[in-house]
Formats: structure tokens, sequence, C-alpha cells
């Protein structure tokens, strides 16, 4: 079992990665009203990720004899600002997640709790790209500004996601 710290911050985390779900939800469903279906697609597969990041954490207490503690989720933003400000709102969004994964990792250090440890550098590495995904998205939208062939092109190539 590990410590009651740990679980707690886990708990929250999980919390955190279900929230995330809803807030790429509420985003998909915008860009889908906006007829960006790439984007909304994109979105819509971001937050699935979400849900499972949730759900292995869910599994990792779970398997460790802990205790899950499921909260309220609180509702995300739902009127958006142009698609360059969404992708802005994912990448801080996404930095507030790293920050919160590093918590997890900083408190398992101190607590020597190793097997905490090795499973949230998988998050770590997964935030890392996550983080560099969502600034190259926004690199593009920056570069194009309002040149509508190029958004047609970027929304086109983000709907192929497959996962």
């Amino acid at each position: 079992m590990i410590s009651d710290t740990i679980n707690n911050i886990i708990n929250e985390q999980i919390n955190k990665e279900f929230y995330s779900g809803y807030l790429y939800l509420s985003m998909s469903a915008h860009l889908k009203e906006l007829g960006l279906f790439g984007f909304a697609k994109w979105t819509r597969l971001q937050a699935k990720e979400e849900v499972e990041h949730g759900l292995k954490l869910f599994d990792y207490l779970i398997e460790r004899n802990s205790f899950v503690t499921l909260k309220q989720i609180r509702t995300p933003e739902f009127e958006f600002n142009g698609i360059t400000s969404i992708f802005n709102t994912i990448y801080e969004h996404e930095k507030c997640i790293t920050e919160s994964v590093m918590k997890i990792a900083k408190a398992a250090e101190e607590e020597c709790d190793r097997t905490t440890l090795s499973f949230i550098d998988w998050f770590i590495n997964e935030q890392i790209e996550e983080e560099q995904n969502v600034k190259n998205i926004i690199k593009r939208l920056e570069l194009f500004g309002d040149d509508k062939t190029s958004l047609f092109l970027m929304d086109k190539e983000l709907g192929e996601r497959a996962k």
C-alpha cells in the first residue's frame, strides 16, 4: 500500500485527467460547431486519451491496494476566442498537468517510493510529448494567420489522426 500523501495526490491527478477529458470534449463540440471537423476529431481523441490516463492512475491505486476517491469534476470552459486561442488554452492546460505530474514524482522521491516514481515516469514522458504536439500546432496556426486554405489543410491533416 502506498502512503496517504501519494494516495491523495494521485487521486487529485485522476480528477485532473478526467477534467482534461471534459475540457477537450468541450473544445471538440465548439470546433465541430465551427465546421472544423478535423480539429474537432483531434480534440475528441485527446479527450479519450486523457480519460485513459485517469484510468491508468485509477488502476495503479487499486493494484497498490490503495483507495480511489473520485471527486466532482468541475465544468470546463464552453466559450472560446478562435482556434489559436483554443490551442493556447490547451498548451497552458497541458503545462499545468505536467507540473501536477512532477509533484507526484517529487512526493514519490521524498518518500523513497520507487514503484510510484517508476510508474509516474511514463506520465512525465507523455506530458513532454503532449506539450510539444500542441506547441507545434500553435506554431503552424500562428504562421498561417487568417489564411483559410492553410486552415483547411491543417483541419484535414488533424482529422486523419487515428488515436
